[in-house]
């Protein structure tokens, strides 16, 4: 899958250009491995030691394709004789691990809950190119096949995400004292389409998904075990209509786009629940139903947030209003998810 190839030196706010350069030449300067030696067996690798600093560390794990990186937050509270939950948030198409941190503030969330908050880098459409957000966005391989169109034949697109992720969770483990069975995923339009997969294909190790404006791309997916879904969407989000229609994507065109509950209900079928939906909350703009119990306790939960366009429900925007539709305060997404997450550790 892949390996750990880079001892973690602070993240500081700079263009990931100039960190890079930083963290190789102090690594260099002060006797850090930054790979493998050449020759040595798979198993005298050198392995990383444990990070025990609050704040930012931008990491690496070595895959077959190339290095992908990270960013991991530590809270305060971190004690490496208690294991410690993790949140994965992915970013948004044409986003980044520094945008999703900024958009969604679930370093925050990290700090005043206890948990590593995590935020996994995509990849640019053509990795020979530096990523730019029109043209060249980072996204995520999220089984819909959007990428593999001529137009991106170029690119050679076929970035295994899924195996990234996995590698970067063995990263993890490796790195700090993770309570492996309270691994969650989240994530932000393509980010969100990913967690679906990541939920699907890696049930073995994510404990419960949080797909915000997104997609279940995948055709025939099944769970090896139940997995609790908690999904939102704004009514008004261009990107993703909650009846389904042509939306134009600016870096791939014109799509034709499924109605959101599909995906909602698809889940919930795998989770085994009844067909039946409850309705929770109607009010204040926010509409809450759920599907379940199924399996283990596990449900499918559906936010709806009145007037609320593609943007993180209490988070902040980052694009033009013009293009994504308006933000909310309505409903705080992090509170939300993460009181979801505690509900639904693996069983």
């Amino acid at each position: 899958m892949g390996h750990i190839v880079i001892v973690p030196q602070p993240f500081a706010e700079r263009k990931w250009s100039r960190l890079a350069t930083g963290w190789k030449m102090a690594a260099v300067l002060c006797g850090a491995v930054l790979f493998p030696s050449a020759g040595l067996p798979a198993e005298e690798s050198p392995k990383p030691s444990k990070i025990l600093t609050p704040g930012n560390h931008y990491l690496a794990v070595k895959m077959e394709e190339r290095d992908r990186h990270y960013i991991a937050h530590v809270p305060p509270t971190y004690d490496v004789t208690r294991p410690m939950p993790v949140v994965i948030m992915l970013h948004r198409g044409s986003g980044s691990a520094r945008n999703a941190m900024l958009e969604t503030a679930w370093t925050r969330k990290a700090d005043t809950s206890g948990f590593l908050a995590v935020f996994p880098e995509g990849t640019s459409l053509d990795p020979s190119e530096p990523p730019r957000a029109v043209g060249n966005p980072r996204t995520w391989n999220d089984g819909s096949g959007r990428f593999a169109s001529e137009q991106f034949k170029s690119a050679e697109y076929e970035m295994d995400d899924v195996a990234f992720v996995n590698a970067l969770i063995d990263d993890l483990v490796a790195r700090f004292t993770v309570d492996g069975r309270r691994v969650f995923v989240t994530g932000f339009s393509d980010g969100a389409s990913m967690a679906f997969r990541l939920g699907v294909e890696l049930a073995n190790r994510i404990a419960a998904v949080a797909p915000v404006s997104g997609y279940l791309w995948l055709k025939n997916p099944k769970l090896s075990r139940p997995v609790s879904l908690l999904y939102m969407v704004g009514s008004n989000d261009p990107f993703v209509p909650l009846d389904g229609g042509k939306v134009r994507v600016p870096w791939v065109g014109p799509e034709k786009r499924p109605p959101v509950r599909e995906s909602v209900l698809k889940w919930a079928e795998m989770l085994g629940c009844p067909p039946e939906r409850k309705v929770f909350r109607d009010s204040n703009g926010v509409k809450v139903t759920a599907y379940g119990p199924g399996r283990n306790g596990s449900e499918a939960v559906f936010y709806i947030v009145e007037g609320m366009g593609h943007t993180w429900p209490g988070g902040k925007r980052l694009l033009p209003e013009r293009l994504v539709g308006k933000t909310t305060n309505k409903i705080k997404a992090n509170d939300v998810i993460w009181e979801f997450f505690q509900k639904h550790p693996k069983r």
